[in-house]
């Protein structure tokens, strides 16, 4: 192995060599505790600690790393104090998860670690978004992000590179070619020579080195730091490796062949990087066991430290409050907090009547204006507007920088939200079709709304979601999917049905902190008008609007159950109906839900979405376990057929809940 100093002095060099060696000891000490039962889990990085060492030594303190559950040498060398990682091991509540997540499921922010998540190929698109931050603040840095042999088959390391790429980022991506995703090895996970060839598809830099060696790994990534702070490019970098040991402990490794275990035994980072520094007089065999006993007896006094923790309170409100960022209201804000719940909201100041989009446009835009660090990225939202043209205009005032057109890459997109986030900015993404969120929903499910709960960090995301039918559109581009994320704690869904709840809920979702996925009903966009005020203001997000009173039977609604239940009550003057429009789906006004379930005693719960799953079954669950008293008939539920939505606007009809109105309310009457 040909070791390079370059112009690394020897203090340098023996620095670097204490870098190698502490994750490597820590690690054969943690593997005697996971047997003797002291820790639960371990991955395994013998072997592999010069590229984790490496990278991290060449990037700067501030600069983001996205590693995986192989790299604690990210963690070592950012200099991340070992009895807090012990505790974090142990899932002790001291640990950096509070005790919520496992071995390397975490991240900081003091540190800028980003911590990973167990689907791999999510990582990288954060890792654009916060090189994204640097560029649009013009900041000299650069993003680094982890991925395996075996992640460069996901979907989301095509997505990243190719974001990387059009947006011309100065990210790193990292491959570690360890030779075996899990029992799988390279040969049953790709075709091309090297995975370095996929560089040249995305049109990046990218070259092959040897990963068990330090000064290659840390000149070369030095280098690519360099190239890509200069010419605002990404790089990517295969670093070839092998894995020592299993997948994890409890996995082994039969599988591999006893002489290439003894091959790359020979390749051991620290054993060569050790020869090259006493062959060469930086360091002498007397130093190197002064560091090693050291390091030892560090490493237990350490572990005292870890060891000393505190049992576990279990604590259920602040498990609860934990899941959600608490938003901080500035004494100077310029919001103005409206209340609509009782839909007699009268302003002094001057309205005007305004389209459902437009009122969303308008919400958009003065948010633009208001957060300078605030972000627009969707497909085809700059110069065009948007597919509905909600973002018309919007380049020639606010620039392409901060207006930005995407590639078709969902998932990279929502990933790139959440790394704009970490470095402090706001992001709105608008989701071409609601439908279309398919693609995009691991990075919305495990990453965004899980960020908080495990490291307390906030994801300042909200997602833009065109919804629903009554327009002809099919099965790909009508489909009502607001259910699927009611069921994700930390998520909030917001499903407005008003010109005025749209622009002050929309604003809102923005001044939040959390992710907010933000529903506009597609079929209202240009149907339905109504007065909006001209200030900036804000509708509170999880608060329902009583819409119409009534006294025989209340209808729980949102979206456009909230203009089908007045048309129905307009055109049955006859039942006193009382209209219910929830407006936030997550969280739910369970006070507003109850307070109409008392003022009837009977409830119709509407909604387009299909039957089998939707919010409505939820709410009948809650009001049967909370307002059975006040009850005079059963729950009825009123919703779309149990099948995809058809593209012909006659079997639409028949499809959407509204044809079945009628019927539900008269089932509900006969009690």
């Amino acid at each position: 192995m040909n070791f390079n100093r370059e112009n690394l002095s020897n203090q340098e060099l023996q620095h670097f060599y204490g870098a190698l060696l502490w994750p490597r000891m820590i690690e054969e000490k943690m593997l005697l505790l996971l047997r003797q039962g002291k820790i639960s889990k371990w991955f395994s990085g013998i072997g592999q600690e010069a590229i984790a060492v490496g990278a991290t030594l060449a990037l700067q303190n501030e600069e983001w790393i996205m590693p995986l559950h192989r790299n604690l040498g990210v963690f070592t060398t950012r200099n991340m104090p070992l009895h807090k990682l012990f505790m974090q091991w142990q899932g002790a509540q001291e640990g950096y998860s509070k005790g919520r997540e496992r071995s390397f499921h975490f991240g900081s922010s003091e540190y800028h670690i980003c911590g990973m998540i167990s689907h791999l190929g999510p990582q990288l698109a954060i890792a654009n978004g916060t090189a994204l931050a640097h560029k649009l603040k013009n900041e000299k840095k650069a993003s680094l992000a982890f991925t395996g042999d075996g992640g460069t088959s996901e979907g989301d390391f095509h997505e990243a590179l190719n974001v990387a790429a059009v947006w011309d980022l100065p990210v790193i991506f990292i491959i570690e070619n360890n030779g075996y995703g899990l029992s799988t090895p390279v040969n049953e996970q790709y075709r091309c020579n090297s995975l370095i060839d996929k560089a040249a598809g995305y049109g990046i830099k990218g070259e092959v080195i040897d990963g068990n060696n330090l000064l290659e790994v840390y000149n070369t990534i030095k280098t690519a730091r360099e190239f890509c702070i200069k010419n605002q490019k990404p790089y990517l970098i295969e670093c070839m490796t092998f894995r020592m040991r299993g997948h994890e402990e409890a996995s082994g490794i039969k599988y591999v062949p006893k002489e290439l275990l003894k091959t790359w035994e020979e390749k051991d980072p620290i054993k060569n990087y050790e020869k090259f520094l006493i062959d060469t007089k930086v360091l002498t065999a007397n130093v190197v066991a002064e560091i090693r006993n050291e390091f030892k007896s560090k490493i237990e006094s350490e572990l005292k430290i870890g060891f000393d923790t505190k049992p576990i309170v279990v604590d259920t409100k602040k498990e609860l409050d934990d899941v959600y960022a608490e938003k901080k209201v500035l004494s100077n804000s310029p919001t103005i907090v409206i209340d609509t719940s009782n839909n007699n909201y009268e302003t002094k100041n001057s309205t005007h009547e305004s389209r459902f989009v437009d009122a969303i446009s308008e919400g958009l835009k003065q948010s633009m204006q208001q957060h300078s660090n605030l972000i627009l990225m969707g497909q085809d939202i700059a110069e065009y507007g948007g597919a509905f043209k909600v973002t018309e205009g919007f380049v020639k005032e606010f620039g392409k920088e901060r207006i930005r057109n995407t590639p078709l890459c969902e998932s990279a997109i929502v990933g790139a939200s959440l790394g704009l986030s970490l470095e402090g900015y706001k992001s709105v993404m608008e989701m071409q079709f609601a439908d279309f969120v398919t693609v995009g929903f691991n990075q919305i499910v495990n990453n965004l709304a899980k960020i908080h709960y495990r490291w307390n960090q906030n994801a300042d995301v909200v997602i833009r979601m065109p919804t629903g039918g009554g327009v002809g559109a099919g099965p790909f581009h009508s489909q009502s999917n607001e259910a699927w994320f009611t069921h994700v704690p930390g998520l909030k869904v917001v499903y407005p049905s008003t010109s005025m709840d749209a622009k002050g809920l929309l604003i809102a979702a923005i001044n939040d902190p959390n992710p907010v996925l933000f529903f506009e009903h597609k079929a209202l966009y240009r149907s339905i008008s109504g007065q909006v005020p001209d200030d900036y203001y804000e509708i509170e997000i999880g608060k329902a609007k009583h819409v119409q009173k009534g006294n025989e039977i209340s209808i729980i609604t949102y979206g456009s159950g909230v203009h089908w239940a007045s048309e129905y009550a307009a055109q049955h003057s006859e039942i006193s109906i009382d209209i219910l429009d929830l407006r936030t789906l997550l969280p739910l006004d369970y006070s507003a839900i109850q307070e109409a379930v008392k003022r009837t005693g009977r409830v119709l719960l509407l909604h387009e979405d299909t039957l089998m799953g939707g919010t409505g079954g939820e709410i009948a669950a809650w009001i049967s376990e909370n307002c059975f008293q006040y009850l005079d008939a059963p729950v009825v539920r009123c919703a779309s057929l149990d099948s995809p939505i058809p593209f012909n606007l006659e079997l639409e009809k028949n499809f959407l809940a509204k044809a079945r109105i009628n019927e539900s309310v008269q089932k509900l009457l006969a009690y």
